[in-house]
């Protein structure tokens, strides 16, 4: 049994990727989500099945080590064996007990395996060869290019990369989002997405979340935002409250409806939106009062629907909608019978949606139209109406035929 037949994809998005992984029809593999999705596990797995069967000669993998304090990179001709060592033990804990470390050993130490960081490649060319780069947000931009540039006959490249953990950190218009842009539209090469949904690791769901928080707490107030969480300070103060956004400026220029908006986005820890609210609303009905406008509070959560929910004007669209943070940008998955109400007239209720969360968490929103039902509501809204559309033909059918 191959390694990959023992790694089960927990998530739609993991077995989207071992179908891409699988298809040997896309030249160019490019796999972008958060870590604890399962980009290493499954491309390592696929890699090291591929050269034991002799798919292909070599398996080459450019693996970035870095300092995560000073964020410099080890490169393999300062440290030498160090370097091996520490990029020997990254392949042991990713595949864990999936994997022979005697296998994994006598793979490198036949060639057939080679773990290498990328720094030397001018003049190489890499026939019949399966080539990883993985953690590409670490490689610098010159190396991947240079990857992409000695590929050659008979071979095939995988890159992996968290854009998400970039975005949130506020680094924008990195190399490996502009990758994945170029890689979308290039022939022979396939996109991966995976979002928070496929994060299999606890430790990983964790660290998302926090450095989510992180963003939000760090975001710069305006003075409005300033005294308005003063205020809710004052009147709710054991309220754990993240950040408070002032969206009625924004609202103003996307001619939104104030009917239909707060005045203030307050985003409060879990488990404390009662405590901001208060008993029957005493607390927050006095907060508005004193701030002169609505006040709704949601509870931060990785899964961002919430977010709609709390700020979208159109009250239900939420319930249609599935979120997810995808590369540098939020994105909305919505029922293609939706998309009108989402967007809104000529596009102003999404314009005013991505400045809200360009605002508060720097990352832009995109759209995306699906035609399957993306949420449970939506799957029996369908099943009601097939039911009612196959009770009609049947009536109709049952029908005496009318007199000639």
């Amino acid at each position: 049994m191959g390694l990959l037949e023992k790694v089960t994809p927990q998530s739609e998005g993991q077995r989207r990727l071992l179908e891409a992984l699988r298809n040997d029809a896309f030249t160019i593999v490019g796999v972008f989500g958060p870590t604890g999705s399962g980009k290493s596990l499954f491309s390592l797995a696929y890699g090291i099945d591929a050269v034991s069967s002799g798919r292909f000669k070599r398996f080459l993998v450019f693996k970035p080590v870095v300092d995560v304090v000073t964020g410099r990179e080890l490169t393999l001709a300062e440290a030498g064996e160090e370097y091996t060592k520490l990029a020997g033990e990254y392949l042991v804990d990713v595949l864990g007990t999936f994997a022979d470390p005697a296998g994994i050993a006598e793979l490198m130490n036949t060639g057939k395996l080679v773990l290498t960081d990328g720094h030397y490649l001018k003049g190489r060319t890499f026939d019949e060869t399966l080539i990883l780069v993985d953690d590409a947000q670490h490689v610098r931009l010159e190396i991947l290019l240079e990857v992409i540039v000695r590929l050659g006959s008979k071979s095939r490249l995988v890159i992996t990369a968290d854009p998400i953990f970039q975005a949130l950190r506020g680094v924008h218009q990195d190399h490996v989002t502009t990758l994945r842009e170029i890689l979308l539209s290039e022939p022979g090469a396939h996109v991966v997405d995976l979002g928070v949904e496929d994060i299999v690791r606890e430790g990983a769901k964790a660290g998302v979340r926090f450095l989510l928080e992180y963003a939000l707490r760090s975001r710069r107030l305006s003075d409005s935002e300033v005294k308005a969480q003063q205020v809710i300070k004052m009147h709710s103060p054991d309220a754990d409250v993240i950040t408070v956004v002032d969206v009625e400026e924004v609202a103003k220029r996307h001619g939104v409806s104030a009917e239909h908006m707060p005045r203030y986005l307050v985003v409060v820890k879990p488990g404390h939106l009662g405590r901001l609210v208060g008993k029957g609303g005493e607390r927050v009905s006095v907060i508005e009062k004193e701030l002169g406008g609505r006040v709704r509070g949601m509870e931060l959560d990785l899964d961002l629907t919430s977010y709609i929910r709390s700020v979208h004007p159109v009250s239900w669209i939420w319930k249609r909608t599935r979120v997810e943070l995808l590369g540098s940008y939020l994105a909305i998955k919505v029922e293609s019978e939706n998309l009108g109400p989402l967007i809104g007239q000529r596009g102003s209720y999404i314009r005013f949606l991505e400045e809200v969360t360009m605002k508060l968490m720097g990352l832009g929103v995109r759209v995306i139209p699906v035609s399957e039902r993306v949420t449970q509501e939506g799957t029996r809204r369908a099943a009601k109406r097939r039911a009612a559309e196959g009770t009609k033909r049947a009536t109709k059918s049952s029908r005496p035929p009318k007199a000639s």
